[in-house]
């Protein structure tokens, strides 16, 4: 049966890409004295084009920016400050993820969050999405000095709930990092849907997070069946 649920962080239930282009738009305002001789579309659509969905760490981003425009009184320093103070107030859920959240809880189900990513600034976002309290779990890379794929994360997140890998789901976006990784450490998967990739060798798919506790339901009902 499965008992515990795992979820990536970044473009599963943070909406991730919505939450940039808020954010982004944001800045550019905040510094716009400073940012002035480029137009706000050329700054805001070279930074979403560096950034690739957050896999590229944002001191590389800003440094590439200041070098690409020649931007004056302002260092790659003080744009990534402004990135880690304001970032959090922009973060955008995917849609129902409380509701989702609140069925899985009803549900006696333990979850855990398993997020690559600077810790203080995840954390951060979790906190702002309002959701830090739904979870027994929270591993974030940089605090646990190890991150996905390495299956050392995934399991510590199981011995952390004293959980067996068939008594786990987990839910993410990256057929790699997520998926393979999850599917490797024993876990039943769950791809979240996401137009950057093809797909995902996965057990189920999904495109709304609403339809996770009903899936789980089911799966369970199913597993129940095929033990007598």
């Amino acid at each position: 049966m499965i008992k515990a649920a795992f979820f990536d962080l970044d473009g599963t239930m943070l909406d991730r890409d919505a939450s940039v282009k808020q954010f982004i738009v944001k800045q550019y305002d905040r510094l716009e004295k400073f940012l002035s001789p480029i137009s706000k579309r050329t700054y805001c659509e070279r930074f979403i084009e560096l950034d690739n969905h957050g896999y590229v760490w944002k001191d590389k981003v800003y440094t590439q920016l200041v070098e690409d425009y020649q931007i004056k009184g302002l260092t790659s320093e003080d744009l990534l400050e402004d990135y880690l103070t304001y970032f959090k107030e922009d973060c955008l859920p995917f849609p129902r993820l409380v509701e989702m959240l609140e069925q899985l809880k009803q549900n006696h189900l333990k979850l855990a969050i398993i997020s690559n990513g600077n810790g203080r600034f995840q954390m951060d976002n979790i906190l702002s999405l309002g959701i830090k309290s739904y979870f027994e779990v929270i591993l974030i890379s940089e605090w646990e000095g190890m991150k996905k794929p390495d299956q050392q994360i995934f399991q510590r997140a199981m011995m952390k709930l004293n959980m067996t890998p068939k008594e786990c789901i987990f839910i993410g976006d990256h057929p790699k990092n997520d998926i393979i990784a999850a599917k490797q450490a024993g876990m039943e998967t769950v791809w979240k849907r996401n137009d950057q990739w093809n797909g995902a060798k996965t057990n189920f798919i999904i495109d709304e997070l609403i339809e996770i506790p009903q899936l789980i339901t089911n799966l369970n009902k199913k597993k129940e069946f095929s033990s007598f």
